[in-house]
Parts: C-alpha cells; sequence; structure tokens
C-alpha cells in the first residue's frame, strides 16, 4: 500500500489547480490516477464514479476521498479529501474576511458582479443536468413535478419528499436498465466496517433534525444539507439557502456573493460552507465556524460512500435501484431550477443590464465554452464598472 504522503501530494497538486467544476475534477481525476500514474484502471475508475454519483454529497471530493481509500487506507483517504479541498476553502475564508472590510459602491458593484456570475453558472448547471439527467418525458415530467412542488412549498422537508417521490416514480415508471454482472475492484473496507459507517450517517442525520442552538444548530444544518443533497455541486445551493440563509444566519447577498466567489477558486464547490461558517451569526464564526461548516457539510459525502463501497459491487448491477436513482436525478434537476429562480436569479438580477451581463456570462460559458473564472472575472469587472 502507497504511502499517504504520495496520496497528500498528488492531490495537493490538483487541489490548488482543478478549475472547472466537478465534471472537469473527474477528467482531472483520471488523467492523473488512470492514465498517468496507473493507480487504477478504466473500469475501476468508472465504477468508482458511479457510487460517487449514486450516493449523497459532492462527487469529485468522494471520489478523491475513495481513491486515497483504496491507495493507502483511511489514513490516505483523510488526506486525499484535505488535500483536494483545503486550498479553496482557506481562499474563500479569507474572502469571507475582506468581504467584512470592503466598503462603497465599487464594492458593491464588485459583489452584485460576482452575484451576476452565480445567475450564469447555475443556468448552465440546470442545461447540463437537463440534458443529461431528464432526457426523456418521463424523467423530464419527474422534474417539472417537482419543480412545481419546491417553488410552492420551500423547504427542506419538501425537498425532501420530491427526491422520495422522484426515486419511487423511477422505480415504477422508468423500465429497469438491463442487470448487469457486479464490476469493480473489491473494497477496501470490510462490510461490517460499511454498516457501522452507514450506521453513523443516518445516526447523525436524524441528530440534525433535533432544535438546537450555537454550534450545535450550525453544525446539524450543514450536516442535513451535505446529507440530502443528490447531484452534488450546485444542487447543494437551494439546500443551504434553506438551512443558512432562511433563518437570517447569513444574508442572502453575502450567500450568493460567496457562491460567485466559489467559481473562481480551483477545487470543490462544497467549500462555500467554509464560508458561510466564517459569517454565519450562529456558532463561533470565523475560523472555527468556517471550520465546522465544511466539516458538517462533507462527512456525510464521506460516511457514505466509505460505508457503501462494500456493496456496490452487488447494488449496482440491480436494473430497479439504476431505476430508481435515474427517477431520484431527475428530481434533483427541478430542486436546481427552482433555484435558480429563488434565490439565484431575483437575488442578483434587478434591472435590464443586470439580465444582459448575466446572459452575456451564460452563452460565453454554453457556447463559448469560456472557463467559469473568466465569466467570474468578466462579472466582477461588469459590476464594479455598472457601479
Amino acid at each position: 500500500m502507497a504511502g499517504v504522503g504520495e496520496v497528500f501530494a498528488a492531490f495537493g497538486r490538483l487541489g490548488l489547480t482543478s478549475f472547472g467544476g466537478p465534471v472537469a475534477h473527474l477528467g482531472y481525476f483520471r488523467a492523473e490516477f488512470v492514465e498517468r500514474r496507473r493507480w487504477l484502471d478504466d473500469a475501476a475508475y468508472a465504477d468508482l464514479v458511479a457510487l460517487c454519483q449514486f450516493l449523497p454529497g459532492p462527487a469529485s471530493s468522494q471520489v478523491a476521498f475513495a481513491l486515497g481509500l483504496q491507495r493507502a487506507g483511511y489514513l490516505g483517504a483523510i488526506a486525499a479529501w484535505s488535500a483536494f479541498t483545503l486550498p479553496s476553502a482557506v481562499a474563500l475564508v479569507l474572502f469571507a474576511y475582506g468581504a467584512r472590510d470592503l466598503q462603497g459602491p465599487l464594492a458593491t458593484g464588485l459583489f452584485h458582479g460576482l452575484k451576476l456570475a452565480a445567475v450564469a453558472v447555475v443556468s448552465q448547471a440546470v442545461l447540463g443536468m437537463a440534458r443529461a439527467l431528464a432526457p426523456d418525458r418521463e424523467r423530464a415530467a419527474i422534474a417539472c413535478l417537482a419543480l412545481i412542488v419546491v417553488m410552492l412549498a420551500p423547504g427542506t422537508l419538501a425537498q425532501l419528499g420530491v427526491l422520495v417521490a422522484g426515486g419511487l416514480a423511477g422505480l415504477i415508471s422508468l423500465s429497469p436498465p438491463v442487470a448487469r454482472a457486479p464490476t469493480g475492484a473489491p473494497s477496501p473496507v470490510t462490510r461490517r466496517a460499511g454498516l457501522v459507517l452507514l450506521a453513523a450517517f443516518f445516526a447523525l442525520l436524524a441528530a440534525s433534525f433535533i432544535p438546537g442552538s450555537g454550534a450545535f444548530a450550525l453544525c446539524a444544518a450543514f450536516y442535513r444539507s451535505g446529507a440530502l443533497v443528490f447531484g452534488g455541486g450546485h444542487v447543494v445551493l437551494p439546500l443551504l439557502s434553506d438551512a443558512i440563509v432562511a433563518p437570517g444566519w447569513v444574508s442572502q447577498p453575502d450567500f450568493l456573493a460567496g457562491y460567485g466567489a466559489a467559481q473562481a477558486v480551483p477545487g470543490p464547490l462544497f467549500t462555500l460552507s467554509a464560508y458561510l461558517g466564517a459569517l454565519a451569526s450562529v456558532g463561533p464564526g470565523g475560523v472555527l465556524g468556517a471550520v465546522i461548516g465544511l466539516i458538517g457539510l462533507s462527512l456525510p459525502g464521506l460516511l457514505a460512500v466509505a460505508g457503501a463501497l462494500p456493496f456496490w459491487r452487488t447494488l449496482s448491477a440491480d436494473g430497479r435501484a439504476r431505476a430508481a436513482m435515474a427517477g431520484l436525478n431527475a428530481a434533483v434537476v427541478g430542486l436546481l431550477g427552482a433555484a435558480l429562480y429563488d434565490p439565484v436569479f431575483i437575488g442578483g438580477v434587478h434591472g435590464r443590464a443586470d439580465f444582459a451581463i448575466a446572459a452575456t456570462a451564460f452563452v460565453a460559458l454554453v457556447v463559448g465554452r469560456a472557463p467559469p473564472l473568466a465569466v467570474v472575472l468578466f462579472c466582477a469587472v461588469a459590476g464594479a464598472v455598472g457601479a
């Protein structure tokens, strides 16, 4: 088994250079660990990616965690996740401190530009996910119904109900894919350990619904959001908005500005949680609040992937499980579509000029295939100039 230092160094370099979001991250991982380092082959890597897309949580961070686990055990898993996550988390915490000190029209315009960047990026995510996850009439109908329900009844419980209903609808209405033989490498986690980790996942999820205050309430809100997000990345936006913004812990302008800034840094989008934890009016705030936010949002996905690894080879071959997941993923498209309107669009677009900037950025992303960093910089400059 390889050393933890090798794993940390490999993922540290990726954490500093991996721009472009979850799909790009998975491409970087394949180039680094399948083609260059040959830690595993294409079939094993594809099976690992499929597992992480099946589970709640941030897919790219979960893949990093699982690669580290397979390469150097539990310490390797922690090293891989830390090295890949910390660079962007530190950058966003610094941004949180800087945002408090920046005042005046120029700073206001800059932050408004970041909100417009969020409009363009989330619009691109909705379009891409709709094409991939709701390409036929059945799944498009599930997505539309999910959007309508969440718009009429916002809140975490409604979002959870929509996800469960989407999975049941997929199981009932979608033809199960043909069963296939189990694939992938044997799990480094034993079945007994997997059951313990999955039990911890559900026990902490149940605890996150217990009313509380201070640091407990903050940690519970982040854990609950991380445990209920399917699809990763941008899909966490409505859950975090409901958990952190709705109670007034972070203002909606600060939330959207941080979301825009998260597009300009490398690494996983879930590090937005560090920014929100640092700014939150509940809990310790500052660096300790950032640590609570980052670990709270990421922990459920890491527990889920480690716990599911020893059972995945059998489950992934079951056509009914994949049909249910297809329906759930279609419901995820509806959730993200609702978030595109509220809070992203109504929080960022306040006039014709704003709409023109956001539309230009969207076209640059979708048609011009501009990198997200360039689009964020364009929107920030446009907002500053407008101010």
